[in-house]
């Protein structure tokens, strides 16, 4: 059995592209792995966030993640800053990072770009992050694309620790969905789908209702040819569109091309909000029911027990390793 680690922030509410890029197979893993999700509220505030915004966030992702079926009977549903072992590892694992292998991360370099002031935490989560993962002596981590290059520096981290002290991290694999990773906005079919968007038709939220859903698959970009083909480099919004369309249905792409020879647009789009709408229904109706509940936090409170008790041996380890604290005789 593998263990499984993944981490989402809570900086607004998810998006389709999340749910079918990330969540939806975190499902299907939790039955042969032994998995950990985190809802790394530690990593949001490296940009200020409104504190009670950020709490509902917070939540409102913990009942997501259980709205969608992860089971916390088969995995551990917990929140980052509930288990201090990850801020405690992430000093440690920032002191076996170098300066200009930080500077050279994208993200950093994307969201600091043009700004005066910068928080320090910018350039140094991505030591936070693998103290995330190293904690649980994670083997596999589902991230999509953007992520690819954190996950690098995770290992490289990984690796220098156990060369330079004790061999006691596990490397950890980084695992990319082939269908689905990349989501596109509905807008900007050559960008990424993301909850960030100033233009709230650029995505569908996992809590948008029927009719919101519907006006935004009306506005998606396509293109004048009013076929719907997938060819992702000439005709990316149809191509986004079939994605989302053939993973929300369970239909092949190839399929849905044959159904809709002939066809214009409309009727297509019409049946690709349909789609979308029959897949988050049973979402919606799970999230009303947990979001005040004492079962979310009874479910929160069980998972940040089984988290703190494995993340503490392993932090143990790692101070041990660099020689923190008192030798007991």
């Amino acid at each position: 059995m593998k263990t499984i680690f993944s981490g989402i922030q809570p900086s607004g509410t998810l998006t389709l592209g999340n749910y079918l890029g990330a969540m939806k197979h975190f499902v299907e893993l939790q039955d042969d792995n032994n998995c950990y999700f985190c809802i790394v509220d530690q990593h949001a505030i490296t940009v200020p966030q409104d504190r009670i915004m950020l709490q509902k966030n917070i939540r409102s992702l913990a009942a997501l993640y259980l709205a969608v079926g992860i089971d916390p009977r088969k995995s551990t549903l917990f929140i980052q800053s509930e288990v201090p072992a990850h801020a405690q590892l992430g000093w440690i694992m920032q002191c076996v990072s170098y300066i200009g292998e930080l500077e050279r991360m994208t993200q950093f370099k994307d969201k600091s770009e043009g700004k005066h002031a910068v928080s320090s935490a910018l350039l140094t989560y991505p030591p936070l992050m693998a103290a995330d993962i190293l904690l649980y002596q994670t083997d596999i981590v589902p991230v999509g694309e953007d992520q690819k290059q954190h996950l690098e520096l995770t290992r490289d981290l990984a690796e220098r620790f156990n060369k330079k002290y004790n061999d006691i991290f596990t490397i950890p694999e980084v695992k990319i969905p082939k269908v689905g990773a990349r989501i596109m906005s509905l807008t900007e079919p050559e960008k990424k789908m993301s909850k960030s968007s100033p233009n709230p038709k650029s995505y569908i939220s996992m809590l948008d209702d029927e009719k919101q859903i519907i006006k935004k698959m009306k506005s998606a970009v396509t293109d004048s040819e009013n076929e719907v083909r997938y060819d992702k480099k000439n005709k990316p919004g149809v191509s986004n569109l079939l994605t989302i369309y053939s993973l929300c249905s369970g239909e092949k792409v190839e399929a849905l091309e044959a159904k809709y020879a002939g066809k214009g647009y409309g009727e297509f789009k019409a049946d690709v909000a349909e789609a979308v709408v029959t897949a988050l229904k049973p979402i919606h109706e799970r999230y009303q029911e947990l979001i005040d509940s004492t079962e979310l936090d009874n479910i929160l409170d069980d998972g940040a027990a089984k988290a703190n008790h494995a993340a503490m041996k392993m932090l143990k380890k790692a101070e041990k390793a660099v020689g923190l604290g008192r030798k007991r005789k």
